[in-house]
């Protein structure tokens, strides 16, 4: 009997993009716990504007790298146009161009009761 190993599970973490390089010490960090937590996990930064890479770019990137299943997890707070239209319409667009990888696009940040529970705690405290 021959064992195959599960396929590479990739992540995304998808933020919106600025010019100022310090902005993305947040999402950076995102990307260096899920790292620390999931060691054998490949993780890459995205943004939709203003700097790079962009989503199709990392995702491209992953996939080149052996990722055959990819979750995007877009840290928005607030669930506006490019959570609703532009994702979808992104991650639509990667699974057309990599047929059979899987690409997951994630709630927001915000939509995780979670995530708004430690943010009251953190104001609370």
């Amino acid at each position: 009997m021959t064992t195959s190993a599960p396929p590479t599970r990739a992540i995304i973490v998808l933020a919106h993009g600025s010019r100022d390089p310090l902005w993305r010490a947040p999402i950076e960090a995102v990307a260096a716990q899920i790292r620390a937590s999931a060691p054998g996990t490949p993780v890459r930064c995205a943004y939709l504007e203003l700097c790079t890479p962009t989503l199709p770019e990392a995702a491209a990137e992953l996939i080149s790298a052996g990722a055959l299943a990819i979750r995007v997890f877009p840290l928005f707070f607030g669930v506006g146009k490019h959570a609703r239209e532009d994702l979808p319409l992104l991650v639509a667009q990667i699974q057309a161009s990599h047929p059979g990888i899987a690409v997951e696009l994630l709630p927001s940040a915000g939509e995780y009761p979670e995530l708004t529970a430690l943010m009251a705690g953190i104001a609370l405290a």
